[in-house]
């Protein structure tokens, strides 16, 4: 398959494009962080509070209404006294941890590079990250 080029090199975006399609599903305030956060199985809405300190009850119950509608993961009323709730990565959520990893693992390179990892502070195994 051959890409047609642009005036400045770049080849032509594939229609639909795929880095805005896959950027659309993950897209406003937190919402790679709420995917993140439910990488590991399902988790309340307090615990992925917990989670994300910065985010706010109200952005953060947008957030994963958002990530419902657009297939990401799913709520789950468990019937108990009184009813509590989970959510879950659907298999989309799941898809997406791959991509949200290579991500992280920049987030570490770039931390280390700027010093702003603490030097006597170990690097988390999952980083898979070296000082250099």
């Amino acid at each position: 398959m051959s890409l047609k080029m642009r005036k400045n090199h770049s080849p032509d975006p594939p229609v639909p494009c795929a880095l805005t399609e896959c950027m659309s599903i993950i897209a406003g305030a937190w919402a790679p962080n709420v995917v993140w956060s439910l990488r590991s199985g399902p988790r309340r809405f307090n615990e992925l509070r917990e989670d994300i300190p910065p985010v706010s009850a109200k952005v953060l119950s947008t957030r994963l209404k958002e990530l419902e509608e657009r297939g990401v993961l799913k709520r789950r009323v468990k019937r108990t006294s009184p009813p509590s709730v989970e959510y879950e990565l659907t298999e989309l959520g799941q898809d997406l941890i791959p991509a949200l990893d290579a991500i992280v693992q920049v987030g570490f390179k770039l931390k280390i590079a700027r010093g702003e990892w603490p030097a006597d502070e170990p690097i988390p195994s999952h980083a898979r990250v070296e000082r250099p």
